[in-house]
């Protein structure tokens, strides 16, 4: 076996002493003989040894766990310790022999204890009273009521008994009598039977006490038993409570705090243990694992990167996505951008000053209650749902905050190769998700023909129009044209479906991105998030599916993959994968990271057919160049877990802004009132705005109907023009063959004329 980590730093933390309930440290346990020993953190509670990969995987992840009470505990050499349990082993090593001896110890303990603990369990000892002040209390008033009801067996067997005694010698002076020899037959009959009913009272009532001693014998073995299940529902009910209180939280800390490969390249180059062990700990966990699934959604590709001495690593393609590592530069064939790697921060700075904050969320409980009374009797579509759940902002808002990462497109419209520009329109596609991972309150529901302007131009160069097309289903248009050689437009509709324990958010249609110069024209779609623990829990959101980016023009297509959460996965949480292909299908470009935090590309120069995975489909082998970074999330502002979580951008949206139209988001009240804290008010102005927009439905399809009836009176052949958007007009794609809505020009020079005599009065 290797002896790999014995100079590291020392195995044990501060733990308790060996002989309390507890005791925590770290030991090298051996995985493989690729691996070797590897460090992990150990914990022995109630007779149980755990292990996980760090410290803070014990709010949520345990790698393994062995009984001691059916162990076998023995010691190889100094340092070594032996752990078997049925066919499990664990080969553990301490860094010293103290280290060892102590940890021996604590295992032998544990044991003996473990073991006293299951034969206590077993055994039938009724010295032990029940630890539960209201269990005992139960089971005393049981005992009470079965001695009441044996007294009253009793009471009645003494009656029985004496009325059967009288009966008998009843029976007896009737046989002395002088009567009929028949008569004498029956009489003897007669008090056979009653000494058999004496006989089978004394038998029921012997029974009765017999039972009342075995209740009395064996209640303290019930109340162990009862007492067990109990402690143990309950730690199960805290540890999933705790879970969920911590899980975001933690994720949060850990993408927060430096990664340990951001300070790789300072660490001595003549420490290979040490550094090669960090590393090891954001690879995949120990081959001999025993907890995870069968990995079917394993990537169909391996990475292996190609270095300088021809010492090839070869890693999963996840590994490149959780690695913190810097990014390194391109080869210089590549023709690349000298901008295309700073992504640091904007281009430039914003002429004007944007707001940094708005007012923190009020902490005001939610009474249920006073929500589900009001919903009695009423349809679905016309409950009020309160602004508790929402956020300030509305779902137009929400959509431009696909923009928040605009620069991206601006380098993209300067690539030279059209395989360049795919990977950075990629990154666009996979940013707009980083604003959700914290964002689980709900958006503002736009108003039919509520529109949203942001105008960047001065700025950064582009300007973006959303507007409410239709409200049943919901649906809005989005359009985006920038200076710096690009257009966006897309119609988004959103399907969401319960499913129980969480709600799918299914965004339909398409998403359209042209670049100016070279016409290249991208269309993709959205893949589907996911909110779990809509009923009980802390809620969290996950992105999962496929998207298909294609390139219209040169046929180039990129596949990406999000894969979805799983808690028996050892994929980094939030991955995505994909491959940038050319039109004849030949991968160029692998791509690898998380949604939340960021993506790296990684150019192919050698591909080939390796190995079967899992379910013996036969995958690929690329080899690449050192991953360079695309697209990095911008850290949040100051004070964002008491600002919805908002971002840089999101702080802006809602600020507000003078010439916009009479349609603007900016001025909804409801909205408004709720970013000002005044959600009582926020509430009742909602509930205007709904009952408006329904008046105004109920009076269009009044006119409708009105329209039809006078069609089919008079034949004129007029037909009724249903609602049509301002500044969007349906056409039919030459590309995707669908029909959408698409901007048809005008709302920019009515913000230069001022001129919004032709917006209805939605608010």
């Amino acid at each position: 076996m290797s002896e790999q980590g014995k100079g590291s730093a020392s195995a044990s933390a501060s733990a308790p002493a060996p002989g309390s309930d507890t005791y925590k440290g770290w030991l090298f346990k051996w995985t493989n003989y690729l691996k070797g020993y590897q460090r992990r953190w150990f914990v022995l509670s109630n007779g149980l040894l755990s292990y996980y990969r760090t410290q803070a995987e014990m709010a949520h992840t345990c790698r393994g766990t062995i009984n001691l009470a059916t162990a076998h505990i023995d010691t190889e050499d100094a340092c070594n310790i032996v752990l078997s349990s049925g066919g499990r082993t664990y080969h553990l090593k301490a860094s010293t022999e103290v280290e060892r001896q102590r940890w021996v110890t604590a295992l032998e303990l544990a044991k003996a204890k473990a073991i006293r603990m299951m034969n206590d369990q077993s055994d039938d000892s009724g010295d032990e009273e029940p630890t539960s002040q209201s269990d005992r209390s139960e089971i005393q008033g049981t005992l009470k009521i079965l001695v009441s009801k044996l007294d009253d067996l009793s009471t009645c067997n003494d009656l029985i008994a004496k009325h059967g005694a009288a009966l008998q010698r009843s029976l007896s002076e009737l046989e002395g009598l002088k009567v009929p020899v028949e008569g004498g037959e029956k009489i003897k009959a007669v008090n056979e039977r009653a000494t058999l009913f004496r006989i089978t009272s004394n038998a029921m009532i012997n029974a009765c006490r017999d039972f009342l001693d075995l209740a009395e014998t064996h209640s303290r073995r019930w109340q162990r038993a009862l007492q067990y299940e109990r402690e143990q529902r309950t730690h199960l009910e805290e540890t999933i409570e705790q879970l969920a209180k911590q899980h975001n939280s933690l994720e949060r800390a850990w993408r927060e705090a430096p990664t340990l490969a951001s300070s790789t390249p300072s660490a001595p180059t003549t420490n290979k243990g040490e550094t090669r062990l960090r590393k090891e700990e954001a690879s995949d966990e120990d081959e001999d694992t025993e907890y995870f699934d069968a990995m079917e959604d394993s990537p169909a590709f391996i990475t292996v990167t190609a270095t300088e001495n021809t010492q090839h690593r070869r890693s999963q393609s996840n590994l490149s996505g959780a690695s913190g590592g810097h990014s390194n530069d391109w080869n210089q064939d590549d023709h690349m951008s000298p901008s295309y790697n700073d992504v640091s921060g904007k281009e430039l700075q914003p002429r004007r000053q944007r707001r940094t904050h708005v007012p923190d969320k009020p902490n005001y409980s939610l009474n249920l209650w006073s929500i589900m009374k009001n919903c009695i009797g009423k349809e679905l579509s016309k409950i009020p749902m309160p602004v508790n759940f929402n956020e300030p902002l509305s779902m137009l808002q929400r959509l431009t905050e696909d923009l928040e990462y605009h620069e991206l497109l601006d380098k993209a419209a300067r690539c030279d190769s059209s395989l360049e520009q795919m990977c950075l329109v990629a990154a666009f596609s996979i940013s707009s998700y980083s604003t959700t991972v914290n964002r689980t309150a709900k958006p503002f529901n736009p108003l039919l023909g509520e529109t949203y302007e942001l105008d960047r131009l001065e700025e950064f160069g582009y300007r973006s129009l959303c507007e409410q097309v239709s409200h049943h289903p919901p649906a809005a248009a989005h359009h985006v044209i920038s200076q710096r050689g690009w257009t966006l437009w897309q119609e988004i509709t959103i399907a969401s479906k319960f499913r129980g324990k969480y709600l799918s958010i299914m965004p339909l249609g398409a998403i359209h991105l042209q670049f100016h110069s070279s016409g290249n024209h991208y269309v993709w779609r959205k893949v589907t998030s996911t909110v779990h623990n809509i009923i009980v829990g802390k809620l969290w959101i996950d992105q999962s599916g496929d998207i298909e980016i294609v390139n219209h023009r040169t046929k180039e297509t990129c596949q990406l993959k999000f894969s979805p959460y799983s808690y028996f996965s050892r994929d980094v949480p939030r991955k995505v994968t994909g491959v940038v292909a050319d039109s004849g299908g030949q991968a160029h470009y692998i791509l690898s990271g998380t949604w939340d935090d960021k993506i790296e590309s990684s150019k192919i120069i050698q591909s080939s057919r390796g190995g079967s995975g899992s379910e013996g489909k036969q995958k690929t082998v690329y080899q690449t160049l050192s991953p360079k970074l695309l697209w990095k999330k911008y850290p949040l502002p100051d004070n964002a877990e008491n600002m919805y979580y908002f971002s840089t951008l999101a702080l802006t949206l809602n600020e507000s802004e003078d010439g916009v139209g009479m349609t603007d988001s900016r001025l909804r009240p409801d909205q408004r009132l709720m970013e000002d804290g005044r959600w009582d008010e926020a509430n009742s102005e909602k509930q205007r705005l709904e009952e408006k927009q329904r008046a105004v439905r109920r009076r269009r399809e009044a006119e409708a109907t009105d329209a039809l009836d006078e069609e089919c009176d008079y034949d004129s052949g007029k037909e009724y023009e249903s609602y049509q958007p301002l500044w969007f007009h349906q056409r039919r794609d030459s590309v995707t063959g669908e029909t959408n809505f698409v901007y048809k020009g005008g709302y920019w020079e009515a913000k230069e004329r001022q001129d919004w005599s032709m917006c209805p009065d939605i608010f």
